[in-house]
């Protein structure tokens, strides 16, 4: 097994991995695996999981990391941050933990450009739990919860927080599909907290076969009907010049 083409930061103690088959995570983790890597942080990174589909990595990397409860991921990681300033720090969640029971400490974190690393897996179901209808679930998308079909309002997180505010964050979507895109993204997020100090978010359309009851064909045509409501790619907000105030009369 150690002559397998992995992250020097996978702990290869804790493989095979507890993923179910076909699922996205493990394909994410090797991006942000070679990232750590790469940029050398190994020693300087602290995750955190959220509760869900995330807790089964608890020891998947070869770094500091913390379960927390579920929705409380992004404020555990920015407390580390700011007794540690120059740590990296990253959260991982689903779109359950960012964009549910979690949205008020996103979108605070945000607000504050908390300098600290989102990482949200978007497989439009609570997939820990039994394949509830999520924040991102499709419309129309049979669920253990909406067997007639979800009615849907489809959460684009990264959207909103990139037009939220005036300062610059890094804000992205990518696909486990283009394991290339993902790990550029990753990265740039990663560098934009480590050289700006500033808030950095990444989502990832993930797979979840188990959950959307489909075979290897129908997995990826699920993927990308997902990418037709979720479109990948870069989503950076632009200082915006101010409006001049308007004189009362």
């Amino acid at each position: 097994m150690t002559n397998l083409k992995i992250p020097k930061c996978w702990k290869v103690s804790s493989k095979p991995h507890n993923f179910c088959a076909g699922c996205g995570y493990p394909l994410m983790y090797k991006a942000l695996g070679y990232n750590i890597d790469e940029l050398k942080i190994q020693n300087n990174t602290f995750v955190g999981l959220d509760i869900g589909c995330a807790l089964l990595s608890w020891d998947f990397l070869n770094v500091d990391t913390m379960q927390t409860h579920h929705g409380r991921t992004i404020p555990v990681v920015v407390g580390l941050k700011k007794t540690k300033p120059k740590a990296v720090g990253i959260a991982i969640v689903g779109d359950g933990g960012g964009y549910a029971i979690g949205a008020q400490h996103l979108i605070n974190a945000r607000m504050r450009n908390e300098p600290i690393t989102v990482i949200v897996i978007n497989n439009a179901v609570y997939g820990m739990t039994g394949g509830q209808e999520a924040p991102t679930s499709l419309p129309g998308q049979k669920t253990s919860t909406t067997v007639a079909g979800a009615d849907s309002h489809l959460i684009q997180g990264p959207r909103m927080l990139s037009e939220m505010l005036d300062e610059e964050v890094y804000i992205a979507r990518t696909s486990v599909d283009n394991p290339v895109q993902m790990k550029n993204y990753i990265r740039k997020a990663l560098e934009w907290q480590i050289n700006n100090n500033g808030f950095s978010l990444v989502e990832v359309l993930s797979f979840c076969p188990t959950n959307w009851h489909t075979d290897a064909k129908e997995t990826r045509e699920f993927l990308n009907r997902m990418k037709k409501q979720y479109p990948v790619g870069e989503f950076k907000a632009a200082k915006r010049k101010p409006k001049e105030d308007a004189s009362l009369e």
